[in-house]
């Protein structure tokens, strides 16, 4: 991957019935509550799969070689 890869969480706020998200390498965008409701569930999703990702290639790591 050729993107940096960022260790802060973006910033998070409900601003006149919206949520608006501001985060490090740029980030900002303004969504519904639907919007921004789906985009968690699809963060969380996506999160969970990248540390099981990472846990297996740790694990791979650890593996002595033959």
């Amino acid at each position: 991957m050729n993107t940096p890869i960022h260790d802060t969480p973006s910033d998070v706020a409900a601003i006149d019935g919206c949520v608006v998200v501001s985060g490090p390498g740029g980030v900002a965008v303004t969504l519904s509550a639907d919007a921004a409701e789906e985009t968690a569930n699809r963060l969380h999703k996506s999160a969970t799969e990248a540390r099981n990702q990472r846990n297996t290639d740790l694990a791979l790591s650890d593996t002595p070689e033959s």
